[in-house]
């Protein structure tokens, strides 16, 4: 199977015309024939009957040195047979083959018949007709042998070129055809995703360089279609979560206006209306964050520290948060340099480590641990704590993606933290996952490079 393209347009363009030229040489040679053979057998009927005259008014041996004497001799080759065959030739052959006379065909003509044959191809023509002399009826034989001439086979060759170009371009267009299809679906598919139509099925089954070009648009499509669907939800997200700060901010807003409100309550009001801004900034904040992240736009600061010191730097800072709930920290954590962006790795394990401490239960424990080999270092959060649902351990790290925390307390949160996660490991060239099974704890694990470098 041909799979480039380019060879197969050179191909279909060399087929196209040795094909054009053989059927036009067949067509035009057959047109061609046609054409001199029908002028040679006039002509041939002309000189024929010219001979029949001479020997008709003239004595034989006076009509026979007449003949011999002719011009034409040099393009016609004479015959005249006797009823047992014999027969007197005039012409000179030229090393050409004189076509085959039969018994038959010798008495068909002196019975009065004519005979006309082309025996041996083009515009080569055997005229019988009867020769009457004083000594009786005679079977005269005549026969082209000189070449054709100079103009018949310019004409030819014209033909010839007419046909070729003729079949050619029919060849060559029919063929375009086959090769410009898988285009014109590609173009009409093109269309129909601009229109916002992302159920387009093209069905090119090609090898080539067209089917390579069909598959990549099929996936471009298909990222298209989910990117699509991504920012539908986002959009459908983000309307969600500032809805409902929004709400709470209005309606305190509206209870302030009492005039009659006590100043404790006025006081609280307005603490959730400050609140619920926090939570709307916070969530900004977040959102512009994460795209910076997914552009790039954000440059690495590239420094060299110790990771181990950086957790605990971390754990000590939130040493409010889990010495209230009774919390317990199990740490192994080898001392290792790493070189990374050590802010934006702070945002990480702020977050895992905050999330291990928001759902674990009261009492309960929290082990980290680093390893590493030559090249990666792996650092191990686990919890305690109450899982993540099989379900959910696949779009956690999705924007304002939230698991189900139903049977647990309600706890705040955009939904964006894991998703910032996800990005700065990304950008790191490095891998975060997630083991959990619910009621026994969750674990992330994250790998990074001991180097890390910007793309």
């Amino acid at each position: 199977m041909i799979r480039s393209l380019y060879i197969r347009v050179v191909l279909t363009f060399l087929v196209s015309v040795i094909a054009g030229t053989v059927i036009a040489f067949f067509v035009s040679t057959w047109i061609f024939e046609e054409k001199f053979s029908e002028n040679a057998k006039i002509n041939l009927r002309n000189f024929g009957q010219d001979i029949a005259r001479i020997y008709k008014t003239l004595p034989p041996h006076e009509a026979d040195s007449f003949v011999s004497e002719m011009k034409q001799l040099d393009s016609y080759y004479i015959r005249i047979y006797e009823a047992t065959g014999k027969f007197q030739s005039y012409g000179k052959l030229n090393g050409h083959k004189p076509a085959m006379v039969t018994m038959e065909q010798i008495q068909k003509v002196i019975d009065g018949g004519v005979v006309q044959d082309t025996p041996n191809g083009i515009a080569i023509v055997l005229l019988g007709l009867p020769l009457k002399t004083e000594t009786g009826t005679k079977a005269m034989f005549l026969e082209t042998i000189a070449p054709p001439s100079a103009s018949f086979v310019a004409k030819w060759g014209l033909i010839f070129a007419i046909c070729s170009l003729i079949a050619g371009s029919l060849l060559i267009l029919v063929a375009s055809v086959f090769l410009v299809r898988p285009i014109k679906k590609l173009t009409k598919a093109t269309r129909r995703i601009a229109a916002g139509d992302f159920n387009v099925k093209l069905n090119i089954k090609q090898a080539s360089e067209l089917g390579t070009l069909a598959r990549s648009f099929e996936d471009m499509m298909h990222d298209l279609q989910q990117l699509e669907q991504m920012r539908r939800e986002f959009v459908s997200n983000v309307s969600h979560e500032v809805q409902s700060p929004l709400t709470s901010i209005s309606g305190y807003a509206q209870a302030l206006k009492q005039v009659n409100l006590a100043d404790s309550e006025r006081s609280r009001y307005l603490d959730i209306i400050i609140a619920e801004a926090k939570r709307m900034s916070k969530m900004s904040d977040s959102l512009l964050k994460l795209s910076l992240l997914e552009s790039q736009s954000q440059q690495l600061r590239l420094t060299t520290l110790s990771l181990d010191e950086q957790i605990r730097r971390v754990i000590v800072a939130l040493q409010p948060q889990w010495t209230a709930r009774g919390l317990q920290f199990v740490l192994d954590l080898e001392t290792l340099p790493v070189t990374a962006d050590h802010e934006l790795l702070n945002q990480v394990w702020t977050n895992i480590i905050g999330n291990s401490i928001k759902f674990s239960e009261d009492g309960g424990m929290i082990s980290v641990s680093i390893q590493h080999d030559i090249n990666t270092v792996t650092v191990r959060i686990s919890d305690t704590g109450i899982g993540i649902p099989l379900e959910d351990q696949k779009r956690i790290f999705e924007r304002f993606f939230k698991a189900d925390r139903s049977h647990s307390r309600k706890v705040d949160g955009s939904g964006m933290g894991l998703a910032i996660v996800k990005q700065i490991v990304s950008l790191h060239q490095g891998d975060i996952r997630v083991e959990s099974e619910l009621g026994q704890g969750t674990t992330f694990i994250v790998a990074l490079p001991i180097t890390s470098s910007t793309e």
